[in-house]
């Protein structure tokens, strides 16, 4: 079954479902993965706060997930 991540998904959801998406976020700059604030913001007022197109990370960030769901 494939995860399908939204804007309004949090980010420690993401992180504690796909771990391997953690170089993702620290990419474009989101280098506090482990602060608890950063775990309980949406993919959408991340990407807001670090001046990031959240439609374009989704994608990316969906198309990373589904590739590595399909390698296991």
């Amino acid at each position: 079954m494939a995860t399908e991540i939204t804007k309004a998904t949090i980010i420690g959801d993401i992180l504690d479902i796909a771990p391997q998406t953690a170089p993702l976020f620290l990419s474009i700059g989101m280098h506090c993965l482990g602060c608890p604030s950063s775990r309980g913001e949406t993919v959408e007022e991340a990407c807001m706060v670090h001046g990031i197109n959240a439609d374009a990370f989704l994608e990316q960030l969906n198309k990373f997930i589904a590739a590595s769901e399909t390698a296991n």
